[in-house]
C-alpha cells in the first residue's frame, strides 16, 4: 500500500547543521526508536552522529552526509512500521548497509519480478519473511529468480547458500517446481567416512547439517520431516548425483570450491526441464588435495560469458554474521599471497 503524503514522515534542513525529522505517529515513533532507544543508538554509532528525541521530531547533527543517510535510515524503517512489519537490529544493519531504500509492501505472494521492478526484495516462506541485506545479496537473489543457473561466490557468512535454500523453499510453496535438491561435495569426510558409526546416512550427515539448518529456519519441523519422507526434499553428499537427471527441482550446491573439475561437470549436465540450479562456494577455502584443480574456479572461468547464467561475488563488506567475522576475513585476504 502506498504511504499517503499526510501519513509519510517529513523534514526540515535548516543551514546544513541540524536536520528535524518528524513523524507522525508517535506509536510507531517509539517502536521506531526502541527499548531504551536502543535502536537510535545502533544508528548513532554505525554514522557517527547524535539523535536526540524532541516529542514527535528527531534531531539529527552531524556530518551533512550522515544526517542525509539516517534520514533515509530512518524514513525507510518507519516505512516498515506502517507496513506492519518488526524492526529488529538485523534490520537496522540492513537499511544502513543498502542506504536506507524504501520497502516495497504492495506485492502479491511470488509476484517476484514486479516486486523486484518496484525496487523491493522479499522472499516469503512458511516461518519467515527475509530480506537481503546488503546491495550483493538484493543482486543475487533477483538473479536466482531470473535465471535458470546462478553462481553465488564469496567468503563465508555472506548468506550464499541460507539466501539459496530460501529462494528454493519459495519456488517450491509456490508451485514453481517439484522437488529441492540440496547437495554438498563431503569432501571433509575422505578416507574416514569408513571409520564413523552407522549406516552411509548417518555418516554423510554431518557434513549436510549446514542445509537442513537452513531448511529449518524456513519450514516448521513436522513439515520438513514429512517433505524429506516423500522425497521432496532431498539432501545427499555431491557423489549421488551422478546418473541423475534432475528435472522441475531447485537444486543448490553448496562448498562447491571442493567439488573437482569433473564432479562441477557432471553435476551442471545433471540439469533438467524445468529446473533452477544454484552454485555457492568460497574459492578461499579449498580443501581439495594439492594439485586437485577446484570445479568451482573451473566452471568460472568456462562459463562467465554464456548468456542466462548469472554469477554474483560478494566480500567482507556483505558479512552478517558477528561484525569481527569481518575483520577475520579482510585479516586474511590481506595477508593471502594471491
Amino acid at each position: 500500500m502506498a504511504i499517503s503524503e499526510l501519513a509519510h514522515p517529513t523534514s526540515n534542513q535548516p543551514l546544513g547543521r541540524e536536520t528535524l525529522v518528524e513523524f507522525p505517529d508517535n506509536r510507531l515513533l517509539i517502536d521506531l526508536c526502541g527499548p531504551y532507544d536502543q535502536n537510535l543508538a545502533q544508528i548513532e554509532q554505525a554514522l557517527s552522529l547524535q539523535i536526540v528525541r524532541r516529542g514527535n521530531v528527531l534531531s539529527l547533527m552531524g556530518e551533512d552526509e550522515a544526517q542525509e543517510k539516517a534520514e533515509r535510515v530512518l524514513n525507510a524503517l518507519y516505512v516498515r512500521l506502517e507496513a506492519g512489519k518488526g524492526v529488529e537490529p538485523g534490520d537496522i544493519d540492513a537499511e544502513i548497509r543498502m542506504g536506507g531504500a524504501e520497502v516495497n509492501t504492495g506485492t502479491r505472494d511470488g509476484d517476484q519480478l514486479e516486486m523486484f521492478k518496484a525496487g523491493g526484495v522479499e522472499i516469503k516462506t512458511r516461518k519467515k519473511t527475509i530480506e537481503p541485506r546488503t546491495e550483493a545479496q538484493k543482486a543475487y537473489v533477483q538473479s536466482l529468480f531470473q535465471n535458470e543457473l546462478g553462481f553465488g561466490i564469496g567468503p563465508a557468512g555472506t548468506g550464499k547458500t541460507y539466501l539459496a535454500v530460501a529462494v528454493g523453499v519459495n519456488m517450491f510453496l509456490n508451485g514453481d517446481v517439484d522437488k529441492i535438491i540440496l547437495s554438498r561435495p563431503a569432501v571433509e569426510a575422505g578416507e574416514r567416512l569408513g571409520f564413523l558409526p552407522g549406516d552411509m546416512k548417518d555418516k554423510v550427515d554431518p557434513f549436510m547439517q549446514p542445509l537442513y539448518d537452513a531448511l529449518g529456519d524456513f519450514l516448521p519441523g513436522k513439515q520438513l520431516a514429512k517433505l524429506i519422507e516423500d522425497k521432496k526434499i532431498e539432501i545427499a553428499p555431491l557423489a549421488f548425483m551422478r546418473g541423475r537427471t534432475l528435472a522441475n527441482a531447485f537444486v543448490v550446491l553448496d562448498e562447491a570450491q571442493n567439488a573437482t573439475a569433473m564432479q562441477m561437470k557432471m553435476f551442471l549436465t545433471r540439469l533438467g526441464e524445468g529446473s533452477r540450479m544454484v552454485i555457492t562456494g568460497d574459492r578461499t577455502q579449498i580443501d581439495l588435495p594439492r594439485g586437485v584443480p577446484s570445479g568451482l574456479r573451473d566452471a568460472e572461468r568456462l562459463l562467465k560469458n554464456i548468456d542466462s547464467i548469472a554469477f554474483n561475488y560478494f566480500t567482507s563488506k556483505d558479512v552478517v554474521r558477528h561484525p569481527l567475522v569481518a575483520k577475520i576475513i579482510n585479516a586474511y585476504e590481506k595477508d593471502d599471497p594471491h
